[in-house]
């Protein structure tokens, strides 16, 4: 497929880029760099399907993948992805933000179901395409993309089997940041569907690229591109269904239990598939001066938070010195917007790529499946105070609940209660708050006092209720 350099970076993206949801650099001046631009594909009718790698250098260096396709005439339904016009007279030509065009939309499928490459100048490969499950002759109908994303682009794709009747439905997740190493989400879910797991949807594949990267010893640095998954269409999330319980007064114990079995499941069959390890000393003293430079972070943003200062140091200490599980795979940012209520299937949990703002070497480390469990104690306490039904003491009750019963069953689901680790998972839990701390007073100053109230309890708690 395609592969052959074009011009280096034009001058108009830079000015569109700086308009794009997925660009993070907005609060400062960026000073853009390309690493390269290739051609992908030319299509039949004459489309060029282009990859432009583009470094921002500014601060906090971040390199992004524009896909873009060029057009000799206008497409049609997409003017509000049309990054400029360029040309004069028969030389003009539009150019697009590639996943709202089905022609880098089918390029894009087709390069992971044929296990294509793109090369450049000498032998170096750009893109290598990688399927996960058998073809099947398999087709795409239509694509569109996803709306409401922050960091990546999502294409969902309708398909046809091999008679002409309608395959299962495919999404691809564009990653627009690109990070050396591989993404946990491709890795993780990948590695569920080998097992036979039905936790995660079903892998399709994934592409991976190679780029220029002075930092590395070979000058080049490797990552994931796109990562291709079943789409479960019509089904609400797990945030929206407790939502609605909070507000119905519905009782969401038995599907909390279930939940917790579902993550009891998952962490077994991680654990077992991908490596893990008994914990270390240095890994316990590693994860508690984390915890204790997160405190000192959130209260340096939220001076209320000081008032606990002595008594988290008591929190750490019985963390530390309390038995520690073994290290393994974990889902890394759990919570009820990760997982779908799925009709005759039960929870899928989605996004394996761990904390966003995290490095993405540091997202694919071995960690303890207790912070997964506390994420998800910490969006119970979300669903329920986020609700103006019932007031204080309903949302209490209902959160204790779903908290128990979620609990339950893990323990039922693993043999292993989490209760048994309470000091840890205490720890574990206000580390999670304090995180969310800082994200409320810069982003939802009203939601402050959820995670603020939640420290406080949990620190005031007698040890072992």
């Amino acid at each position: 497929m395609g592969g052959h350099p074009v011009d280096e970076m034009p001058g108009y993206l830079g000015a569109w880029m700086t308009g794009q949801r997925w660009y993070a650099g907005k609060s400062r001046t960026p000073r853009f760099e390309s690493l390269g631009a290739f051609l992908l594909a030319e299509t039949p009718d004459g489309v060029l399907v282009r990859l432009q790698l583009v470094l921002d250098g500014a601060e906090h260096p971040q390199l992004y993948q524009v896909p873009l396709t060029e057009r000799t005439a206008p497409l049609e339904g997409a003017e509000s992805s049309l990054v400029a016009v360029i040309g004069d007279g028969d030389r003009r030509r539009w150019v697009y933000d590639g996943p709202h065009d089905p022609a880098y939309a089918r390029t894009l499928l087709e390069l992971i179901l044929e296990e294509g490459e793109v090369r450049a100048g000498g032998d170096r490969i750009v893109a290598r395409g990688h399927r996960d499950r058998p073809r099947e002759g398999v087709r795409m109908v239509s694509s569109h993309v996803l709306g409401g994303e922050q960091s990546n682009t999502s294409i969902v794709y309708t398909m046809a089997d091999a008679g002409g009747g309608q395959a299962f439905p495919v999404i691809c997740k564009v990653f627009r940041a690109l990070h050396d190493g591989e993404n946990p989400d491709v890795v993780i879910t990948a590695a569920l569907g080998a097992a036979g797991s039905t936790v995660a949807p079903r892998s399709v594949g994934h592409v991976t690229g190679q780029w220029r990267d002075t930092g590395k010893l070979h000058g080049l640095a490797t990552g994931h591109l796109a990562f291709a998954e079943e789409f479960l269409p019509g089904v609400e999330d797990a945030w929206r269904v407790a939502l609605h319980a909070v507000e119905t007064g519905e009782d969401f114990g038995e599907r909390a239990r279930s939940l917790g079995e579902t993550t009891a499941a998952m962490h077994a069959t991680l654990a077992r598939v991908l490596p893990s390890r008994a914990t270390t000393p240095a890994d316990i003293a590693t994860v508690i001066a984390t915890m204790r430079q997160r405190f000192e972070l959130a209260a340096a943003e939220v001076p209320s938070l000081l008032r606990h200062r002595e008594a988290l140091q008591d929190v750490y200490l019985r963390a530390q010195t309390s038995p520690w599980p073994a290290l393994q795979r974990i889902h890394g940012d759990f919570h009820l917007g990760q997982v779908l209520a799925v009709p005759d299937r039960g929870w899928v949990v989605l996004d394996f790529e761990g904390e966003p703002l995290r490095p993405m070497r540091e997202r694919s480390a071995l960690d303890i499946p207790l912070r997964d469990v506390a994420g998800m104690l910490r969006s119970f306490d979300y669903a329920a105070r986020s609700s103006t039904s019932g007031g204080p003491g309903a949302a209490t009750e209902w959160a204790s609940v779903c908290r128990q019963a979620f609990l339950d069953g893990y323990a039922a689901g693993s043999g292993r209660d989490p209760r048994s680790h309470d000091a840890l998972l205490d720890a574990f839990e206000i580390d999670k708050a304090l995180y969310e701390a800082v994200y409320e007073v810069r982003n939802r100053p009203d939601w402050l006092s959820i995670p603020v109230d939640a420290i406080a309890r949990l620190i005031e708690r007698t040890p072992g209720d």
